[in-house]
Order: structure tokens, then C-alpha cells, then sequence
């Protein structure tokens, strides 16, 4: 749909939708891009949508008017769990380039074409940097990505043979960050960093879209997302609003439920105290990559959204987030990613503080797949869990080496 214009989620100031545009001019406020879906209130019903494309670009009327730059992403599976009657794990690792990443750069690179742009950058803990790879070489543009050194190898690898240029810097995503904002201009590179252009919610906007229509139109009584950027439960708090606008859900919403690690959890120490914004967290350490992020540029408005849906903010130390991906394999079939896994955690907290019931519907996020940090999850491993004497098989006889 054509987009109206530009909203400042800070101070409402409207912006023109003709050209490119990164984050408010006023106050470094994160944009919206606002549609007049009255327009389409009485002509597209949700029975529309069946036996569509079972990709994110279903819902291409709430979606900006542009060709599609797609590989395949979104409509991923909403599985009942097994372990527990009534919890529902949303697997986003089986999306192009293995995570939740693909949709936000499938959008923000689809309009990066439309825009006529040549040069893309941005910061990464890992998944966004390949997803933006991968999506700019499908679109034939120019990927600049900065990576913190200690990324997964397969990040880092999966960019290069996308052929992006990659730097890999000796810091955290915020000094990575900081990186692009220096160069870019000089290098004409358009930022294309979390939240600081408008089309990366658009994409991640339609898991919101999938969990309605998945459940039946009939919106969870929580929804557990692990919380890096924030950009999903961003997303899909935007997606909430635009599907009552539409009529196609009523005022309910569900209780929206930051999950981080306890290494690096600006978002749970803020919510713990009250604020609006989180402070810059230091010494930011934990194994879930994505989740390293010590300050999220949009973290007034998580911590808004999770106080307006009486939800709640959790901290998953490393091992309890160990123990998930291997609980999770092993029960449910489901090789999650560590900030994924981090859900089970949550979840199980919260069951046992009783802030959800066993008879509530939960959908708990697995934002990737596993396979995408072995080499971090084996390190791990290692270091809670020292291996006994390695054997080998001579003759038959199984002895030490």
C-alpha cells in the first residue's frame, strides 16, 4: 500500500514518504510508516488472505508499494508445544538465512531499491548482518556490514560469501554502530541499522500478522520475545494496532514479555526500576550473540509496550539458556538459537511465578536456528561442562587416548 508519510514515534511530526529517510530530524526519534487503512477497512477482509503466498509479502497490502526483493521469508510454523497444553513456539530459524532477520531486511531492502539506493550499511551482532547480505545481493547492492570480532563464524562467513564487505571490529554492536554513523556520509552509505530507517519494523511487523491468523484470529494471552534491538515486539505492537484499524481483531492484546540475558539486560533492569529509556549497559557479556546489545536505540518504546500490555521483563543467565537449547531439542524437536531458547526460560519463570496460568496461550519466539552457533554454544559447553578423557575404539576395546 502507498505509504502516507513518516510518523516521529516521539514527537508525531509527519515527514514526506517520497524519499528515503532514517530517524526524525527534531529528536533522533524512530520512524513509522503510516498507511490510510480506512481505504482498506471495508474492502479487504481477513478471509482474504487464504490461499495466498505463504510468505511475509501475504499481507503486501499492508506492506509499502514496491516490487518485492524476497527469498522466501516469513509464514514460519506456529508449533504446539509438546511439553506444554496451550504454549505455541513461533520457529523463525527456518527463514531465509536461518533467522527473524530476513524479513525486516527483505522490507528495508525492497525500498532501498525502490529508493533507488546503491549503498546499504550497518552494525550487526550476527543475524541481521547476513540476512542484509544476502538480501542486498538478491537486490544488487552494496552491503557494508560491521561485526563485532567474536561473532559466530558462520555470521561472518555467510556475509562473505554473500559478498558484502564486512569489518569485523574489536568491540560490541554499539561500537559497531557507531562506526557506520562516522563513515556514512563520507562513504555514501544509507544506515540501515536497527530502527534507524522505518522499513525493518515493517518487515518484522508481519510475525504479528502470522501469529493472529495462525491462532485463528484470536490474539495470545502472552507473547515471550527475546529481546536484542526489540525491533519484533516493536513490529508487532504496530501490526496489533493496524489489524484493529482493519477490523480484524478486536482491543485485546497480549502481554508482551521481554526476555534477555542476565549478561546484558538494559530492558529488565529498566522495567525493574521504573523508567521509560534503559541506561548503557557495561560489561555486556553472554554467548547468545543477539542478545548483546547494551542499549536498544528504541528502548522507550519496548518499555512502553510492555507497560501498556501489563507484560514483564525477564533475565535468563547463560547456562539456564544452555540448558533450553538442549531441553528444547530434545523435547520439541526444535534446535533453537540461544536468544530463542531464552523464551523456554522465561516462560518457565513466569509459570512458576504463576504471572501465567497453564490454561493461558503463549507463543513463545525462537528467533533462529542453532546451526548458526555451534562454535558458540560448543565454547560454551566447554566451559560449564569440562569433557571427561576423550576415548577411542582399538580392537573392539574402548580406552583413553
Amino acid at each position: 500500500m502507498k505509504i502516507e508519510y513518516f510518523e516521529c514515534t516521539r514527537c508525531g511530526e509527519h515527514f514526506p514518504a517520497d524519499r528515503p529517510q532514517n530517524v526524525c530530524p527534531n529528536d533522533a526519534g524512530v520512524l513509522y510508516a503510516r498507511y490510510k487503512l480506512s481505504a482498506l477497512r471495508d474492502n479487504l477482509r481477513r478471509e482474504d488472505l487464504r490461499g495466498r503466498v505463504a510468505t511475509m509479502w501475504r499481507y503486501v497490502e499492508m506492506l509499502p508499494e514496491a516490487q518485492p526483493v524476497t527469498l522466501g521469508e516469513g509464514f514460519t510454523p506456529m508449533l504446539p508445544s509438546r511439553e506444554y497444553p496451550n504454549v505455541f513456539i513461533k520457529d523463525e530459524g527456518l527463514n531465509p538465512t536461518g533467522s527473524f532477520k530476513a524479513r525486516g531486511m527483505s522490507a528495508a531492502v525492497t525500498m532501498a531499491r525502490h529508493y533507488g539506493l546503491k549503498k546499504l550499511a550497518a552494525p550487526s551482532a550476527g543475524n541481521a548482518g547476513g540476512a542484509l547480505a544476502a538480501y542486498a545481493a538478491a537486490a544488487g547492492i552494496e552491503a557494508h556490514i560491521f561485526m563485532p570480532k567474536d561473532v559466530p563464524i558462520a555470521n561472518r562467513m555467510e556475509c562473505d560469501y554473500y559478498g558484502a564487505h564486512v569489518t569485523l571490529v574489536d568491540g560490541l554492536i554499539s561500537d559497531c554502530g557507531r562506526m557506520v554513523a562516522e563513515r556514512k556520509d563520507k562513504e555514501g552509505w544509507f544506515d540501515v541499522s536497527t530502527l534507524k530507517e522505518p522499513f525493518r519494523v515493517e518487515g518484522k511487523k508481519t510475525m504479528g500478522y502470522e501469529v493472529a491468523e495462525q491462532l485463528g484470529w484470536k490474539l495470545p494471552r502472552g507473547i515471550i520475545y527475546p529481546t536484542g534491538g526489540g525491533v519484533g515486539m516493536i513490529g508487532m505492537w504496530k501490526a496489533f494496532d493496524e489489524m484493529e484499524q482493519l477490523g480484524w481483531i478486536g482491543p485485546e492484546r497480549p502481554k508482551m514479555v521481554s526476555v534477555q540475558a542476565a549478561g546484558c539486560a538494559p530492558i529488565v533492569k529498566a522495567w525493574e526500576e521504573g523508567k521509560s529509556s534503559s541506561e548503557m549497559w557495561t560489561g555486556a557479556a553472554t554467548f547468545a550473540a543477539g542478545l548483546r546489545v547494551p542499549k536498544a536505540y528504541g528502548d522507550y518504546l519496548i518499555l512502553d509496550i510492555i507497560k501498556k500490555s501489563k507484560g514483564t521483563a525477564v533475565a535468563a543467565t547463560d547456562d539456564e539458556i544452555l540448558d533450553a537449547v538442549r531441553h528444547w531439542a530434545s523435547v520439541e524437536g526444535v534446535f533453537a538459537a540461544p536468544e530463542g531458547a531464552a523464551s523456554l526460560v522465561a516462560y518457565q519463570k513466569l509459570r512458576a511465578s504463576k504471572f501465567f496460568g497453564a490454561e493461558d496461550a503463549v507463543v513463545l519466539f525462537n528467533t533462529g536456528t542453532a546451526y548458526k552457533y555451534l562454535d558458540m554454544m560448543e565454547g560454551k559447553r566447554r566451559t560449564i561442562r569440562p569433557e571427561p578423557p576423550a576415548s577411542r575404539t582399538i580392537g573392539g576395546i574402548i580406552g583413553p587416548y
